[in-house]
């Protein structure tokens, strides 16, 4: 049986023998709320993680309980490698996993780039084999974790671009519009440019019914590829 606590400490050590310090500097940039890295290669952890994979009796429970020590971590690489376990995993996703991924955004996700791999990498698929819906995502709207909350609606970006109808989804981010956090923010400006780009006049009139109360923000990203001209139709009107 393999230990999860064996393979933290394995998993760590790994990334203490490959740090660089170069690709710490790189990529430290792009994160206002910090960057704690070792600076390990994407070719060098995707490389860890088959060789993780390919050890005899890795089982499902035993990489969901990797994956909840792993982001209990500080360090950039440790989620990276939890979110890779789970996707390579997949043919053996169960409602478990779903548990273990709310429990990893619970107890790790405390960054845009992880929110927004998981969104684009795992949280599709799990919707794809049902084993999540925009129904199921609804409490991830009022998490307790920003990046939980601007996951719920950057998850469901693919999803929706395969739907006909759209109301649905308005009604979904409708009670997010009064989130206080920018990264919600910006997720839901992100949501809205992707809908207005296959359903403008829907997207207009749900735009139309919050540009006096809800972020600017939101607005600057669901707006980003109108015209100045239609852009115009969004400004707040100062006078309420």
């Amino acid at each position: 049986m393999i230990s999860p606590e064996k393979k933290f400490k394995e998993t760590e050590d790994f990334c203490k023998s490959n740090a660089d310090e170069a690709i710490v500097k790189k990529y430290s940039k792009y994160f206002k709320e910090g960057y704690d890295a070792w600076g390990v290669s994407s070719e060098k952890i995707n490389q860890w993680v088959s060789d993780l994979l390919a050890l005899p009796a890795f089982s499902n429970e035993q990489v969901n309980s990797t994956c909840l020590l792993l982001v209990k971590s500080p360090k950039y690489e440790m989620t990276s490698i939890a979110g890779l376990l789970l996707k390579k995993t997949q043919k053996q996703w169960n409602q478990e996993t779903v548990v273990t991924l709310e429990k990893i955004f619970q107890n790790g996700i405390g960054n845009w780039a992880h929110t927004d791999w998981i969104c684009s990498e795992i949280i599709p698929d799990m919707i794809k084999k049902q084993l999540m819906s925009i129904d199921s995502l609804k409490p991830w709207r009022k998490a307790e974790n920003r990046f939980q909350r601007r996951a719920a609606v950057v998850g469901l970006i693919k999803a929706m671009k395969k739907a006909t109808d759209f109301g649905p989804y308005y009604d979904f981010i409708d009670p997010m519009m009064a989130d206080g956090e920018r990264v919600v923010h910006q997720g839901l400006g992100w949501f809205l440019r992707e809908t207005w780009k296959k359903q403008p006049v829907p997207t207009e009139e749900f735009l139309l019914k919050w540009k006096d109360s809800a972020a600017r923000l939101i607005f600057q990203y669901a707006t980003e590829k109108m015209t100045p001209d239609q852009k115009l139709r969004f400004r707040k009107d100062k006078s309420k």
